[in-house]
């Protein structure tokens, strides 16, 4: 039996993955047959309110314990599965408590969805959901046809995350220990110790994405006021657990390892230019055009086209030294982009860049000698040739003495720095096309 749930957060407070938490307490009675799922989907919606995820809980009869998964309060294990199915109708109004005890449904930008079924929607519906904007009637339509018990709040905007989670398939996946504070602590300052957090992030193999050793600040710890302390992403889930041991500073309360479709790229489909729409996010090949400019607030812009097309592609701020990187494009440059397609005006964000030819780079050393005199000749104007002054022998601007400029950028992937970088993008370090040849962005 499958529970999902979606939009019960806000920018103020709360957290969707504590009511998992929290629905696996209430639901003690069963058994947990899977890993809680955290599934996030568009990032570039304009209505998201942080991350962007849902939830799902399978739970029902096991036979035995499996794995201890957490502890809320009390040992949390996956059990194997039994054949007996639990009744649904059962369900609905403990779970629609829970939410409405836990969501923020006093803000307007919160609208729950939770779904009950004992079976998933068709894959499609995650697949439009983490890469493009859904059409509300066509999860309305799968409500009604499927044997699925619903509660929609306000606009039931959260119904269309929750089912889309549901619908979830893991193909690439990984998995992240999620840790919350006691409630009195919710909203006060994190007290953890950043020493704990580096060495953590260097003897976890198989973590990422925990620490920004580049600008030399954690990425485990929100900055809400939500309940959780921190939460620490990879690719081992019993790894994981020796987080716990060596983060010192404020306790949790409870600790919960989900399995999530965080940093394996889902959201972005390859397309041309003309082929990119607003508020989807893309992997997208083409020329540079224009050379890198720095506009108000320290964004770099810059214009790259393809055969079907043009747009403007972003480097903004919080990207840091990435910037740097982008800057030292020019025109010619042949590139590939991956990121989120901004509405107005249209801008590719760039999450991840791979550089495939490097257009050479030369600077005018000095303006040709005289074959009569041997004095150096003047300029005519912009690429309008040389003359002797003496005697008016005149020469071709390609005569001019130039040398190459080691332009400092290679034919490799780079990526913004971990503290700029979504919870869906694929860091470098998974990344099988580039890894071999990856940089980091400074």
């Amino acid at each position: 039996m499958f529970i999902a749930v979606d939009d019960t957060d806000s920018r103020e407070g709360m957290c969707t993955t504590f009511l998992a938490t929290e629905l696996i307490r209430e639901f003690d009675d069963f058994d947990l047959l899977d890993y809680p799922r955290l599934v996030r989907l568009n990032p570039n919606v304009p209505w998201k309110t942080r991350g962007n995820g849902a939830i799902v809980i399978t739970i029902g009869y096991g036979k035995r314990k499996n794995r201890k998964i957490g502890n809320l309060q009390g040992e949390v294990y996956i059990h194997e599965e039994d054949t007996e199915i639990p009744k649904k109708r059962e369900f609905l109004e403990r779970v629609k408590r829970k939410v409405e005890q836990w969501a923020e449904l006093d803000n307007d930008n919160t609208n729950p969805g939770l779904i009950i079924a004992d079976e998933r929607p068709s894959e499609r519906f995650y697949r439009k959901a983490v890469r493009d904007v859904v059409d509300f009637e066509m999860v309305q339509k799968e409500l009604d046809r499927g044997s699925y018990l619903y509660k929609g709040y306000d606009d039931r905007r959260g119904l269309v995350g929750a089912l889309s989670a549901l619908a979830w398939r893991p193909g690439d996946f990984t998995y992240e220990l999620l840790t919350y504070r006691k409630k009195d602590r919710w909203g006060k300052e994190r007290e953890l110790n950043e020493k704990d957090i580096i060495n953590m992030d260097g003897a976890l193999k198989k973590a990422f994405d925990n620490y920004d050793h580049e600008e030399k600040e954690q990425a485990i710890a929100p900055n809400s006021p939500c309940p959780v302390l921190y939460g620490v992403r990879g690719e081992d889930p019993d790894e994981l657990k020796q987080a716990l041991k060596m983060i010192d500073g404020e306790k949790p309360e409870r600790w919960l390892i989900f399995l999530t479709n965080q940093a394996t790229d889902d959201h972005i489909q390859e397309k041309k230019i003309s082929e990119a729409s607003p508020w989807t996010s893309a992997k997208i090949g083409g020329k540079v055009i224009s050379e890198p400019r720095i506009i108000e607030g320290g964004h770099i812009l810059f214009e790259m086209e393809d055969v079907t097309g043009k747009i403007t592609a972003a480097a903004y701020e919080p990207t840091k030294g990435f910037r740097e990187v982008v800057k030292k494009l020019i025109s010619g440059d042949k590139i590939e982009l991956w990121g989120g397609i901004r509405k107005d005006p249209k801008t590719l964000n760039i999450e991840k860049m791979r550089i495939l030819g490097l257009e050479e780079k030369v600077e005018k050393v000095s303006n040709p000698e005289c074959p009569d005199c041997g004095k150096r000749m003047s300029s005519m104007g912009t690429n309008a040739g040389y003359r002797c002054k003496r005697c008016r022998t005149k020469a071709k601007e390609k005569e001019a003495e130039r040398k190459k400029i080691e332009r400092g950028l290679e034919e490799t992937c780079y990526e913004v720095p971990v503290s700029a970088r979504r919870h869906l993008s694929k860091p470098l370090t998974r990344d099988n096309t580039c890894r071999s040849t990856s940089r980091r962005s400074s």
